[in-house]
């Protein structure tokens, strides 16, 4: 790796950081780990909220940066270590849709999954940032209907995102195991990195119980 300097990973199990440890895994990339108790409320106490007002997990430190919020936390990190392949470069036609389908998992499925967790009733499709939860859904089956990853045959740090989100999201019933979802998963769960970061992650949930 050309990438100097070990990552800082905030992390607290079995959150959205998980993702990114995952991530770490699949890139090969020297980190280290700073454990948060949430539980214990330490993401809200004053060392932490140094690092991140928000409170929020994951945060990174890398060579005296700080980077909050897990889809800029995954573009940093990809495109950090490009020799891992996990980042079309900038002038690769598949830098569009990479970045489109990181920012839709932001932008678009997120807030429509919490709308449907908290069951807020949708509003004008012209006013939600997903127009509604069905149109959301419709476009991300037919897009891993394609398959076999969501950029065709190259697997990238928008499928580590996608493979996580959808895996925690089926489990909770807020997305249908549908079959595109499910065929998705199941490629996904193959990946060695992924039973190894959850691993890694029952573990530390078991520290901190």
């Amino acid at each position: 790796m050309t990438a100097n300097g070990t990552i800082t990973l905030y992390h607290s199990p079995n959150t959205r950081s998980s993702g990114i440890l995952l991530l770490l895994e699949e890139l090969g990339a020297p980190y280290e780990l700073k454990l948060l108790n949430m539980k214990a409320g330490e993401h809200r106490q004053a060392p932490y909220l140094a690092v991140n007002p928000m409170g929020k997990v994951p945060a990174i430190e890398h060579n005296g940066v700080v980077v909050t919020e897990q889809i800029a936390i995954l573009i940093y990190l990809s495109d950090l270590f490009p020799e891992s392949g996990l980042a079309p470069a900038l002038r690769d036609p598949l830098r569009g849709p990479y970045l489109r389908w990181i920012a839709f998992y932001a932008g678009c499925f997120e807030p429509a999954i919490i709308d449907r967790a908290r069951k807020i009733e949708e509003g004008p499709a012209s006013m939600l940032p997903y127009g509604n939860y069905d149109s959301m859904l419709k476009a991300l089956t037919g897009q891993l209907a394609k398959g076999p990853w969501l950029l065709g045959e190259r697997f990238t740090a928008a499928d580590v995102i996608w493979g996580s989100g959808l895996g925690w999201t089926t489990m909770w019933k807020l997305v249908p195991e549908l079959p595109e979802i499910k065929a998705y998963l199941a490629r996904f769960s193959a990946r060695p990195a992924v039973p190894r970061a959850k691993a890694k992650d029952a573990e530390l949930a078991a520290s901190l119980s």
